[in-house]
């Protein structure tokens, strides 16, 4: 699994490994279901050739490498990411009063951004529950004595977690509950933007990277499947605004891993951090890469223009 990818385009001067392929390549010979889903991936990428555009929610920059390979199949590939970055901006230049913008499925319990606030600078974590993040994992992201945490169980009845109402005592470790708060849903964007919150611990879906990422937070990658173990290696080793724990379940690797994360990483990690919350920052102003590709979306649509 640690074999050096050599024969994917675009790749060629990053350290991508086997165990890196998108979750669904990790199939098996005796998995009639596993190579079903495998082929249904391979035919949908080829079926995506026939399309005359892709409208992608990413920034020019930041993917380089990879756009040039999609654009030699493509005539159009409108980049306009992050889309909840060009949004807002898009909010302010036309003076649109909204401030908060929810479109998800639960509703958020904003409760812990007034827990938040109660918090120093820089020192909470951010916790997303997910699967594949058992309970052992949760108490090693936790258990650093004096760290502060917000865990969200990612729905109603979403499973095991640290509830509200809990004391964790394992193997000398004492989680006393006013450490923490334990939220269904939260307004993630605003959590991630709040100054409290040091690191953010993921499953490296694509939203959550690219709204960490807008948000000046490192990320402590815990992919789970699909295009999560692509992300996270390059979240790692190619942005390095986090650290990709891949296939790692121990929790004393996790323990040390949220300590280095909070402890700045080194001080790469924070400069990198910052350097694309500034690419972002200035992809989606006016004059911008994502801005200008709207537009020119924008304009080819009313124009009626066969895309």
């Amino acid at each position: 699994m640690d074999e050096k990818l050599l024969t994917v385009p675009g790749i060629e001067n990053f350290f991508f490994r086997r165990r890196d392929l998108p979750g669904f390549s990790r199939q098996y010979h005796w998995s009639p279901l596993g190579d079903a889903f495998l082929r249904f991936c391979i035919d949908e990428t080829f079926n995506s050739a026939r399309a005359s555009a892709l409208i992608l929610n990413t920034i020019e920059d930041l993917e380089a490498p990879f756009l040039s390979q999609i654009r030699a199949k493509f005539q159009k590939v409108y980049t306009i990411g992050p889309l909840h970055s060009l949004a807002k901006n898009l909010r302010t230049v036309t003076k649109d009063d909204q401030t908060h913008n929810h479109n998800g499925l639960w509703e958020e319990d904003r409760s812990c951004l007034a827990w938040l606030e109660s918090q120093p600078p820089k020192s909470v974590v951010y916790l997303r529950k997910h699967n594949g993040l058992d309970q052992e994992s949760i108490v090693g992201v936790v258990a650093r004595p004096g760290q502060q945490w917000v865990q969200v169980l990612v729905g109603p009845s979403a499973g095991v977690g640290l509830r509200g109402d809990e004391e964790y005592s394992d193997e000398g470790w004492d989680i006393p509950v006013e450490r923490g708060c334990v939220v269904e849903w939260a307004p993630q964007e605003e959590v991630l933007g709040h100054r409290a919150v040091g690191a953010f611990v993921t499953h490296s879906g694509w939203n959550s990277t690219l709204e960490s990422m807008a948000a000046s937070v490192p990320m402590i990658c815990w992919p789970n499947s699909a295009d999560q173990p692509v992300i996270s290696r390059v979240v790692g080793e190619v942005w390095r605004v986090g650290v990709d724990m891949k296939d790692v379940c121990d929790r004393s690797t996790v323990e040390e891993t949220v300590r280095y994360v909070m402890g700045g990483g080194g001080g790469e990690m924070g400069r990198s951090t910052a350097e694309i919350a500034d690419l972002v920052r200035k992809s989606v102003v006016e004059g911008g890469s994502s801005h200008s590709d709207f537009q020119a979306l924008v304009k080819d649509l009313k124009s009626n223009c066969h895309l």
